[in-house]
């Protein structure tokens, strides 16, 4: 669908701020390589080949009993035993000494029993965010070659928690914010287009309402109910929502008794048309102002909360606990770098990205 003029003229500013521009494209890959994180780091392999039949893994259930083992438990892919029932189509001899029957079947000799040539298919990062490793010492562990950015103080690889904690963040923030900016637009926008008693009554109402400490609301909440994704959501929608109504409500009053409004009513355009049609674009400018503000703002209480205690699970690939457990192993800096470094460039990118998006809509300027 092609471009109104005034989209193209907007997207051709955009496109001349070079610094918004290439964050956009960076910030981009950046989340789209995170949103196939179990493609990319996982402890389960993508693809199996038993006995000539290709599976996978990363999607479906397979127990142990699948491969000629003897627990009905999901496979644990990583250890030698599943492996040699895998690549050599479940010789039983590997659930005594894998090795010497991985050294056999290259032979094809294995105690008469037939040998198939299987193969495990595995992601770049053979961990996922909640796979405890084996080390080999205490943890946290530094970064080497099986763990890049070393492990935390579970003995989780941290550049999998990283991944995932990259993808959670960024998807929780657009979340809050899509929702967030519904609720307050459409509420600005009544309060300002209606005026008088609505903008009263509904004005003092939020003021109330903003008053009200939210994140005690949500420490007082986590500790009655366990904490998920959703839950969360939900408590930052109920007081974000407010910051974008005076902004809206603003622009609204102020152009509501423009002549092309009153013509509009005397048309008999609906308040509906006349307010979401030609009197919201004329807000945009302020409203994707304080976007970034909301973006980095529900990212920070995530990584707050979680920091806290009173976030997601501990489980949950968090960049807030990552944080945390800087704090509290100051002997391995690599977790305080790497925490730092994620989220400088995640904010980073997106306050250039909004920024770009912002002097886009702006009539007032202008880039070669």
């Amino acid at each position: 669908m092609a471009l109104s003029p005034l989209n193209q003229r907007r997207w051709r500013n955009f496109k001349s701020n070079r610094r918004a521009y290439w964050s956009l494209w960076i910030f981009l890959i950046l989340y789209g390589i995170t949103l196939f994180s179990e493609f990319l780091a996982n402890d389960v392999p993508v693809a199996v080949s038993y006995r000539g039949e290709i599976q996978f893994p990363i999607f479906q259930f397979y127990p142990e009993t699948a491969y000629g083992g003897e627990f009905r438990t999901q496979a644990d892919y990583r250890i030698p035993e599943v492996q040699c029932l895998i690549e050599t189509g479940g010789v039983e001899w590997c659930l005594d000494d894998p090795e010497d029957a991985m050294e056999q079947a290259t032979t094809g000799m294995v105690e008469g029993e037939e040998v198939y040539e299987g193969w495990l298919l595995w992601p770049l990062i053979p961990y996922s965010y909640d796979t405890i490793n084996n080390i080999g010492g205490p943890a946290p562990s530094a970064p080497d070659a099986d763990h890049w950015l070393g492990t935390d103080a579970a003995a989780r690889d941290v550049l999998a928690r990283v991944i995932y904690g990259f993808r959670l963040s960024v998807t929780f923030a657009f979340i809050v914010v899509a929702i967030s900016s519904v609720i307050g637009i459409v509420a600005g926008a009544v309060q300002g287009f209606f005026g008088g008693l609505t903008d009263l009554i509904a004005q003092r109402l939020i003021e109330l309402w903003g008053s009200v400490p939210s994140l005690y609301v949500i420490i007082i909440v986590a500790a009655i109910i366990p904490m998920n994704f959703w839950l969360l959501v939900v408590l930052m929608v109920l007081f974000s929502w407010t910051a974008l109504v005076g902004v809206v409500r603003a622009e609204f009053l102020r152009a509501r008794n423009f002549e092309y409004v009153r013509a509009a009513r005397a048309l008999g355009v609906s308040n509906a048309r006349i307010m979401f049609r030609h009197l919201l674009p004329n807000a945009m400018v302020a409203t994707v102002t304080m976007l970034p503000f909301i973006v980095t703002g529900a990212i920070g209480t995530l990584a707050t909360l979680d920091f806290l205690g009173f976030g997601l699970p501990a489980s949950a690939p968090s960049l807030g606990n990552l944080t945390l457990q800087a704090r509290q192993n100051l002997q391995a800096p690599w977790l305080g770098f790497t925490a730092f470094l994620t989220f400088a460039l995640m904010l980073s990118l997106l306050v250039f990205v909004f920024e770009g998006i912002r002097d886009a809509f702006d009539p007032r300027k202008t880039f070669r």
